[in-house]
């Protein structure tokens, strides 16, 4: 499956195994995971098998995560875009598409999650069709919250996750 999404200062196409090295600087960072049940990877194989997984899911949900790369740079800075979740009982949903995103920490703070996580709602709405999106961030991570509700998502509730052990807010935007 391939993904060619471009925004002003970004790519947004499928993960490769080339990104292997990115996704372990990305997951192997505890800042990173800080509000993701503080359980960063501390292997290239862990990482390898996150690519897997995502691989997986374009061969059979047809969508997944997006990687990020900068333009200026053609650097690999983290992912972002879309997934069907079916493993979990999220806030009683057994069974929808997700937008998220997850940067290289020397990335933050420069509007990359508001711009890539917009286009992945155009995406899901001009060209999947879709009806909806949600998503989810840990009650404490208010720099999540906030881009979510500027790439247009609207806050719904608070739920406890038990798999996870994990208190996250719950979000919703609607294809108009």
């Amino acid at each position: 499956m391939t993904f060619n999404i471009e925004t002003k200062r970004l790519l947004l196409r499928e993960l490769r195994n080339t990104d292997l090295d990115g996704m372990f600087e990305l997951d192997s960072n505890p800042n990173v995971h800080r509000y993701l049940g503080n359980k960063p990877i501390k292997t290239k194989v862990e990482a390898q098998k996150i690519l897997d997984s995502v691989k997986q899911q374009y061969a059979e949900r047809g969508i997944g995560r997006f990687a990020v790369i900068e333009k200026a740079s053609g650097d690999f800075i983290g992912w972002s875009g879309l997934r069907l979740n079916t493993e979990y009982n999220m806030n009683g949903f057994t069974k929808y598409y997700d937008v998220g995103y997850r940067l290289i920490e020397r990335f933050w703070g420069k509007g990359y999650a508001t711009e890539s996580g917009k286009a992945a709602i155009e995406y899901a709405f001009n060209v999947m069709k879709l009806p909806e999106l949600y998503a989810t961030t840990e009650m404490g991570n208010q720099a999540s919250h906030n881009a979510l509700l500027k790439i247009g998502l609207h806050y719904v509730n608070d739920f406890y996750f038990e798999q996870e052990q994990l208190d996250l807010r719950w979000y919703k935007i609607e294809n108009k």
